[in-house]
């Protein structure tokens, strides 16, 4: 990678590395590796996941004083999911610079690349200068998505939040089921589970079925984080 392509790198992600090489580094795709030789972004990848989701839970716990884990753990999902990384990583164009082998090249940059590309460059902005600067950067690229609003309206809907972390994973989609409920018809109480992978991950009560379904699904998140 040339200097001039991590000068423009630098630019878009609004970062100046003291040391390039693990810009150059976090852009550089297994398949390049394999191809040319050097390191690839997986150990930066693995780095970057573990502090970008401490970042944006300390954001969240400072934020959201009142809210409980259940909100929490939702809202937090909603952030560091493989759709939003991905649209973040476009965002910043890091489509245009990752080095890709020609085979992999064949396929174009994949939103699961893009999603690990801006992980490793959360490993490699860490690794560069610390905690706080890391911090700046990855609340400025999240940008609107960290509004309060959207957020808290992530946090209603967990059904859907746990959809998109199950898909992502490769288990498939989540199925809910009503198992039971007491009391008289006007103060009627449910309970429901919710089966991922042919596995009760998720149990929930509530005065409605959709209600009772929804606790199922914030008690599953919390058991795959």
């Amino acid at each position: 990678m040339s200097d001039e392509a991590l000068e423009t790198a630098q630019e878009r992600l609004g970062v100046r590395f003291a040391d390039p090489a693990l810009l150059r580094r976090a852009l550089t795709h297994p398949s390049w590796s394999l191809e040319q030789g050097g390191l690839d972004y997986e150990r930066l990848e693995f780095l970057g996941d573990s502090v970008l989701g401490f970042i944006v839970a300390d954001h969240l716990h400072e934020t959201f004083t009142d809210l409980a884990e259940g909100d929490l753990t939702v809202m937090k999902i909603a952030l560091v999911s493989g759709r939003t990384l991905a649209a973040v990583g476009a965002s910043l164009g890091l489509q245009e610079t990752v080095r890709l082998g020609r085979g992999a090249a064949r396929d174009g940059v994949r939103d699961s690349v893009l999603e690990a590309v801006f992980e490793a460059v959360v490993g490699a902005v860490y690794l560069d200068a610390g905690l706080e600067t890391t911090r700046e950067f990855v609340l400025r690229a999240l940008g609107d998505r960290m509004d309060p609003a959207a957020l808290t309206a992530s946090a209603a809907d967990p059904k859907s939040q746990l959809q998109e972390y199950t898909q992502g994973l490769g288990l498939g989609l989540p199925v809910y089921r009503i198992t039971g409920h007491v009391g008289p018809a006007h103060a009627r109480r449910f309970a429901a589970e919710v089966v991922v992978a042919d596995r009760v991950l998720g149990t929930g009560e509530g005065h409605s079925k959709q209600t009772a379904q929804q606790a199922a699904a914030r008690d599953a998140l919390d058991a795959l984080l």
